[in-house]
């Protein structure tokens, strides 16, 4: 196996929790996902505590605002050590994400079409010219033209998108679940080795890990199911 493909999000409330979780599955995850729940709940605090365990942090944060907001809040995250942060898919506040995460480690991804949303969710925020992978296709070439490192998009998407822009754009893919598993609020989801078979960079997991018995054996167990893509 070359590299793991596997972000485990910790949607939960707190950072007991969700360093809890970092512990139970220390060798067999190494990237993490804090979202808008435990940042929130917890601040930068728990982005520090994750890296000093050595792990990647994926700090989904969704910015969208003025050049200068999104550039200094950006700057802040590179500052934490952060691997990956989300922003909206515009251009202006693609670039100024970008300015602040140069020199460091810090790459941009762009959040195209979030995968609850469904064609009348994309209607009732008003666009009704496009079907939901026109506007999702739309949106990556937006972003990928204003400097983003990478997209976050729905399973579905991956195979077109791998067609449309250049090979070294990261595809982060969270709505991957496992045959069987419950969907939640997931409306665009597939498997998790049909997303890499497509071509996804990462798979983002929450709920079938985190709120399995076992997280450590639930997060093998799609890896195992990955092995073929994985060499």
């Amino acid at each position: 196996m070359n590299y793991n493909p596997i972000i485990v999000a910790l949607d939960v409330p707190d950072a007991g929790e969700a360093l809890s979780l970092v512990d139970r599955l220390a060798t067999t995850v190494d990237f993490y996902k804090v979202g808008l729940e435990l940042f929130t709940a917890e601040g930068p605090a728990v982005v520090r505590e994750i890296i000093a365990r050595r792990k990647q942090v994926f700090v989904d944060l969704k910015m969208y605002d003025i050049h200068e907001t999104v550039k200094r809040a950006a700057a802040r995250v590179a500052a934490l050590g952060g691997s990956l942060l989300t922003v909206h898919s515009s251009p202006q506040v693609i670039r100024a994400a970008r300015e602040a995460a140069a020199g460091t480690n810090l790459r941009i991804l762009a959040v195209t079409v979030l995968t609850s949303f469904d064609q009348a969710d994309l209607e009732d925020v008003g666009i009704t010219g496009r079907t939901v992978a026109q506007q999702v296709e739309w949106l990556a070439a937006k972003a990928v033209d204003a400097g983003a490192d990478g997209l976050v998009c729905s399973p579905l998407e991956v195979e077109r998108l791998r067609s449309l822009i250049p090979r070294e754009t990261l595809l982060v893919v969270p709505g991957v679940r496992s045959a069987g598993a419950d969907h939640g609020d997931q409306k665009r989801v597939a498997t998790p080795t049909s997303a890499m078979e497509a071509g996804a960079s990462y798979l983002v997991v929450g709920r079938e890990i985190t709120r399995a018995a076992e997280p450590a054996a639930a997060a093998d167990a799609i890896l195992r199911a990955l092995g073929t893509q994985l060499h």
